[in-house]
């Protein structure tokens, strides 16, 4: 896909490196978790790691609450795109000289109050020093009913893509330090709608749309103008500036409008947003010049 970022071509990379998987790997390198078997009959066992780094995903300044709820979160949201709910969690602290004692304090409880609102336990870790910036990585596990389980992969060409709430002023506006996993959306979409194919936005549309394009070995068509945006933030924003936590998504045509009907009765303060279709492989239209957000981009 012409959107193709470096952080896909290091990923891309270690797949190759790496031995093929055992058979009770469900979905290994490459989707938003993880999925193993061994857990509950019926069940798949969701594995996610994910990590903020000081000055990249949070400031010194900013709240070390907001940090750990962040943090944590990051990881439920990418559960949530599975389908699945998180169980038990692991936190490594990495952390500079003078954040071992209010500040650590205060990032605990806002780890804690996701686990929490989320109903998962924190139940380990690990400790150590550095000269900095911080870091902060979360192990989460959860589970899925097997048949529950959605992936990046299994759309189809003629799926409608919508996307959950609003896009773009992530950092600007704080949402990145507050945002709600979409877990209950994503349950009952799973439920009453079975997506073909989803995942969470945290690199931007612009990024993850031809992702889960390339995954499903389709294309895409987005209308830019139709992308739901925050007050004052304009398309371009919308489509690149990463840090959203809502949930993008592919239906069949004939879902859609009972979906949308559906969808304003149960969550009335959460947006819909009919974005595009898949398309074709190789084709790529309505993201422009916009690449979204590259960790490994110069």
């Amino acid at each position: 896909m012409s959107k193709s970022v470096v952080e896909d071509a290091v990923v891309a990379r270690l797949q190759r490196l790496l031995r093929r998987p055992s058979a009770a790997v469900q979905t290994g390198i490459g989707d938003d978790c993880a999925a193993v078997r061994g857990g509950r009959r019926g069940f798949l066992t969701l594995l996610k790691t994910d990590c903020v780094v000081e000055g990249r995903h949070f400031l010194p300044r900013e709240s070390a609450r907001a940090v750990g709820w962040k943090a944590a979160c990051r990881a439920v949201s990418d559960l949530a795109a599975c389908g699945g709910v998180p169980r038990f969690a692991l936190v490594t602290c990495v952390l500079r000289r003078g954040q071992t004692g209010r500040w650590i304090d205060d990032l605990y409880r806002g780890l804690e109050k996701a686990a929490r609102e989320y109903g998962f336990d924190l139940v380990g870790g690990e400790l150590a020093g550095t000269d900095g910036p911080a870091v902060i990585s979360v192990t989460l596990t959860g589970e899925v009913r097997a048949k529950d389980m959605v992936r990046r992969a299994g759309g189809r060409a003629g799926d409608l893509l919508f996307v959950t709430g609003t896009l773009g002023g992530s950092l600007a506006s704080g949402w990145h330090l507050r945002f709600r996993p979409r877990v209950e959306e994503a349950r009952w979409l799973v439920a009453h709608f079975r997506p073909r194919a989803m995942l969470d936005l945290s690199d931007g549309l612009a990024a993850d749309l031809p992702r889960l394009a390339a995954a499903s070995g389709t294309g895409f068509v987005v209308d830019p103008s139709s992308v739901p945006r925050r007050r004052g933030v304009p398309v371009r924003q919308a489509l690149g500036d990463g840090e959203d936590f809502e949930l993008l998504f592919a239906v069949a045509p004939r879902a859609a409008a009972r979906l949308e009907a559906a969808w304003k009765k149960k969550f009335p303060r959460v947006r819909l947003t009919r974005i595009g279709r898949l398309a074709g492989r190789g084709v790529a239209e309505g993201l422009g010049a916009v690449r979204g957000y590259d960790h490994f981009a110069a």
